[in-house]
């Protein structure tokens, strides 16, 4: 293979990763490029002090910060910046996550699959209880929303079903850590306002 096409092809995948995350059942082409030029990628993305997560079982990549990169005045440098979520938005991933690995523990269908209205059911009883059932449909459409948007969430469509693939990367954003961090961060908020 010539040194301008392995370039083009490197520059794909680095281009491909810093777009968002690489998924094998998505975009193959660009999956097995990311397999097959790993190493060089790191390599690349190491000197913008990033790190290249590949789960091959689960079939996706991703890109995240270093944190050990920081400017002379101790303040870290991102190039990758923290999007805060909102509440509902928090929730919402935290019930994808416990939804997905119950979905694990019983086996059967790689993919787990909800409907619309599956979702709303679980986010309802975390919402103000309020007398517009459509104002709150609508609220939560916009936070399953953010969450396909974050990449969480696949959006399916079969016929008139709404249906949301909650894709596997959540495994590896909602860990324990993550949910260590939610609940400091709500308790701190909880003493504050009372």
């Amino acid at each position: 293979m010539d040194s301008h096409r392995a370039g083009n092809e490197l520059s794909d995948v680095l281009v491909g990763l810093l777009k968002g995350v690489v998924y094998g059942d998505v975009d193959a082409p660009l999956w097995r490029e990311v397999l097959k030029l790993q190493g060089a990628a790191r390599d690349h993305l190491r000197l913008l002090g990033l790190d290249l997560v590949i789960d091959e079982a689960e079939g996706y990549a991703y890109v995240r910060q270093t944190e050990e990169l920081a400017d002379e005045a101790g303040a870290p440098r991102r190039l990758i910046p923290r999007r805060p979520l909102s509440y509902p938005v928090s929730v919402l991933l935290v019930l994808l996550r416990k939804r997905l690995a119950q979905h694990d523990a019983h086996g059967g269908e790689t993919k787990l699959v909800l409907t619309r209205e599956q979702i709303i059911e679980m986010l309802r009883v975390f919402l103000p209880v309020g007398t517009n059932e459509a104002k709150l449909q609508d609220q939560i459409d916009r936070h399953v929303a953010r969450v396909v948007e974050l990449g969480f969430l696949r959006s399916i469509e079969e016929g008139d079903a709404v249906l949301f693939e909650v894709r596997r990367i959540l495994r590896a954003f909602v860990n324990a850590d993550w949910l260590a961090d939610l609940e400091s961060t709500y308790r701190d908020y909880a003493q504050r306002s009372s």
